[in-house]
């Protein structure tokens, strides 16, 4: 599963959703200068967050608008607005992650574990400055409270370790997952549906 994972990240396998996500992936590790000559993440996010709008520049992958009154939530990574009945977009500046391709990661490894609740990356958004990765997601609906045991349950059949809280590791793979909270998690006819996630990948994942 490891190798397959890597190959989802370096944009040598397919993951539902996928292509738009690694495309701007794969342009970003193309185009960084070595990260080495950075003296903080702060200005490796910087550099990427350029080279992002110039990918969409030369791409036409900017969205120029956002239907303001559609808006349902919004939290300290991101603004949700409801799209039509079936699915909902989010803007996300990557506040949670030291850089861009980080974030990146997570859409990816999210698609890969939770295909129902896949993010599909349609754009980019700037607004007073900030830039917002645009995505679309499957609007889901909540019948029932979640039970943490349950998540707790199904992540633990997966390989993943509860470290504390809400938050996972895997140790075998390297990958944390963290945040899952009853909001983050919904519960409709008994089914588990991720609809937040924050995964993280560590040095260790990349190894062989």
């Amino acid at each position: 599963m490891k190798n397959g994972l890597q190959n989802i990240i370096s944009g040598k396998s397919q993951v539902r959703h996928g292509n738009s996500i690694q495309a701007i992936s794969g342009y970003l590790r193309k185009s960084k200068s070595p990260s080495g000559t950075f003296e903080s993440g702060k200005q490796i996010k910087s550099e990427e967050t350029a080279l992002i709008k110039q990918f969409c520049d030369r791409n036409g992958f900017w969205i120029t608008s956002i239907n303001i009154n559609a808006f349902i939530s919004s939290g300290a990574e991101q603004k949700v607005y409801l799209q039509n009945k079936h699915k909902v977009i989010k803007l996300n500046d990557s506040i949670y992650y030291e850089s861009w391709e980080d974030y990146l990661n997570n859409l990816l490894l999210n698609n890969f574990y939770f295909p129902d609740t896949a993010y599909q990356l349609i754009g980019f958004y700037e607004q007073n400055k900030i830039v917002y990765a645009v995505v679309e997601q499957r609007f889901v609906e909540s019948d029932s409270d979640t039970e943490l045991e349950n998540v707790k349950v199904f992540l633990t059949s997966n390989g993943f370790v509860n470290t504390r809280n809400n938050d996972y590791f895997n140790p075998e793979l390297g990958i944390i997952l963290e945040d899952l909270h009853d909001e983050n998690v919904l519960t409709f006819q008994g089914a588990l549906f991720f609809i937040d996630t924050v995964f993280y990948v560590i040095e260790d994942f990349y190894k062989p």
